[in-house]
């Protein structure tokens, strides 16, 4: 049979006369086994018009593709007109192959034609084929990928860590410590505040006379005559509190209010500014990094607040000998201050900054430069206050 088939290649490669049959002789078929392994030969033959990918496969080529040519929906990217679109279906992999024929990996081959007319906003390829559920996935895709270029809000925890019972000479209460916690990040230092039930109460008054419409779908636990020193009691409180506070930062309007920010920071920097006027620097450092803290978490790094915080940072930082300290603060202050033309801390800052970088071997020309130009405005800094009289002398209500 070998010596056959080897003959009839020679006489067909070389053009030797086939060798002529009687009339009634049939031609030998071949052996089941020759026909597999022309199967395989046939496959070769026919490679560039059969697609053998599976389903995953598939939807990797088309993520590949959307990102070479430009997906749907990515930002920045123009759409695709109607002709762009079939000429890429004019590219489809299968041609003249009969559909559902078996392939190795066990899927079904698709034979995608290239001359099947597309209509202007006719799905094409694989989503097509795969009918409602290709188009799910692809919409999903569009919106995984529109979500990457934004980034999301940080989602702020607010969660009682502990709660102490505090007797004093003529009253008893229940201290609660609540943290910030960003969601999905670790911070070093903790951002937390010691709260007792009526800072919780005067709060809720405060925002129910302000915001009512918003208040009225918010709950907040109710007093109670006997047993507020229980362990029952502290913890369903501690819970309700945590809840009453995650209610209303979700809230937009009641999260950027004077009322609720102050409930947070603003204790922490009466304190703060009391211990600096006192001279307690190692004291009132501690007590001003916890309302930078807070302020970072809450999101307000641009207020005045803010602002008089990175004060209190530079100078206590300056009394202690970390000048290296202060005058990192005094320059995140001066970059917060960039855009303002007048700010009644621009030029105590400025000074500020042109001593502390003289000292620690930084350049300091720009701050110069600044300083030059508002004595060119007329500004008077010879009468301005220092960068520490400024803190003292701010009234905190």
């Amino acid at each position: 049979m070998a010596a056959r088939i080897l003959h009839r290649l020679r006489s067909a490669l070389g053009g030797e006369p086939r060798e002529e049959r009687a009339p009634g002789e049939a031609e030998d078929c071949p052996e089941s086994s020759e026909l597999e392994d022309d199967t395989e030969g046939l496959s070769t033959r026919l490679s560039g018009t059969l697609s053998f990918t599976s389903h995953d496969e598939e939807e990797e080529e088309e993520d590949e593709d959307d990102e070479e040519e430009g997906a749907v929906g990515e930002p920045g990217q123009p759409p695709q007109s109607a002709g762009a679109a079939a000429e890429d279906g004019g590219r489809c992999r299968g041609r003249g192959a009969g559909a559902g024929s078996p392939e190795p990996s066990g899927h079904p081959v698709r034979a995608r034609g290239a001359d099947t007319p597309l209509s202007p906003g006719a799905e094409w390829g694989p989503a097509a084929e795969r009918g409602s559920g290709g188009l799910l996935s692809r919409q999903l895709q569009e919106l995984w990928r529109r979500s990457r270029g934004s980034r999301a809000p940080q989602r702020l925890l607010f969660e009682v860590t502990s709660a102490s019972v505090v007797s004093e000479r003529s009253s008893k209460y229940v201290l609660y410590t609540i943290y910030l916690i960003r969601s999905g990040r670790s911070d070093k230092a903790p951002a937390a505040i010691a709260r007792r039930y009526s800072d919780f109460e005067r709060l809720n008054q405060r925002l129910r006379c302000r915001f009512g419409c918003d208040m009225a779908s918010i709950a907040f636990p109710r007093k109670r005559l006997r047993r507020n020193f229980t362990a029952e009691t502290i913890a369903k409180r501690s819970r309700a509190f945590e809840q009453f506070l995650s209610h209303l930062h979700s809230i937009a309007e009641i999260r950027r209010s004077p009322e609720f920010l102050e409930f947070f920071f603003l204790q922490d920097l009466r304190a703060a500014q009391r211990l600096t006027c006192t001279g307690m620097y190692r004291e009132a450092l501690a007590t001003w990094a916890n309302a930078y803290r807070l302020q970072d978490r809450l999101g307000v790094c641009g207020t005045g607040r803010f602002l008089l915080t990175l004060a209190g940072l530079a100078v206590c930082h300056q009394e202690l000998d970390q000048l290296g300290e202060a005058h990192s603060c005094c320059e995140q202050a001066l970059e917060l201050l960039e855009a303002q033309g007048s700010h009644p801390l621009l030029g105590p800052f400025l000074q500020a900054h042109v001593h502390l970088a003289w000292k620690v071997g930084k350049d300091k020309r720009r701050s110069e430069a600044r300083l030059q130009d508002l004595r060119e405005a007329g500004l008077p800094l010879q009468q301005q206050p220092s960068l520490k009289e400024c803190l003292i002398k701010e009234p905190l209500e």
